[in-house]
């Protein structure tokens, strides 16, 4: 993966999808489906229905629940040349009967470039990141923070309390003139966020701006 995609290949993003992670389906997401087999059935389609064979996935950890075998097996299911940042339950990267090549990276940390953008990228929400203070010259900000790890939890309220603070922020300057206000741009890729679709990170800037407007009653 380079600073951008093919001609016409796009590259999304999506995290905590979770296969095999039966509990979800009652406990803390509740997801709502039937069985473990009804949500493989519906993420699948939901993937498929919106990735090509040559567009590029970033998954931000937590793929998987199970063991290599089964891993493996449903990762070839979903289309794209898949990435993925390393989350707290992709333990079936150390599992022998696991195809690692299915990833063409894996790693715990990384940044790339998109559309003339930075993007920081990390399993777990990164609250200093690296450019944050970057604008463009009309003060756009170039510089994007993807995360997951949270879900839709309480720890989730917590994030969205730091970004409204930070965005009420006024940073001092150390010439001791006034200062500006500091860009807060962290994203939540959580897969039901997006009702298990990967998206682009303008996507991704449209469904979190609605969405924590309306957390925050707007």
């Amino acid at each position: 993966m380079d600073g951008s995609t093919k001609l016409n290949n796009m590259r999304y993003f999506i995290s905590d999808l979770h296969f095999y992670h039966e509990s979800l389906l009652t406990k803390m997401d509740r997801r709502g489906f039937s069985s473990i087999e009804e949500m493989h059935d519906y993420m699948i389609r939901q993937w498929n229905g919106k990735v090509r064979a040559s567009d590029e996935v970033v998954i931000l950890g937590d793929v998987s629940m199970e063991r290599g075998k089964l891993t493996k097996e449903i990762l070839a299911k979903l289309n794209g040349r898949l990435f993925l940042v390393k989350g707290n339950h992709d333990n079936y990267l150390k599992d022998r009967l696991f195809d690692s090549s299915r990833f063409e990276w894996v790693r715990e940390y990384t940044e790339l470039r998109d559309n003339k953008r930075k993007i920081v990228l990390c399993h777990y929400p990164v609250f200093c990141y690296n450019g944050q203070y970057r604008t463009d010259s009309d003060g756009n900000p170039r510089t994007y923070m993807l995360y997951g790890h949270v879900h839709d939890t309480f720890d989730e309220i917590l994030v969205n309390r730091f970004i409204n603070e930070t965005a009420q922020a006024v940073r001092p300057r150390t010439d001791g003139q006034g200062g500006g206000r500091i860009p807060c741009q962290m994203i939540n890729c959580f897969c039901m966020f997006s009702d298990y679709v990967p998206l682009s990170l303008e996507e991704w800037i449209k469904v979190d701006r609605q969405r924590r407007d309306r957390m925050n009653g707007r």
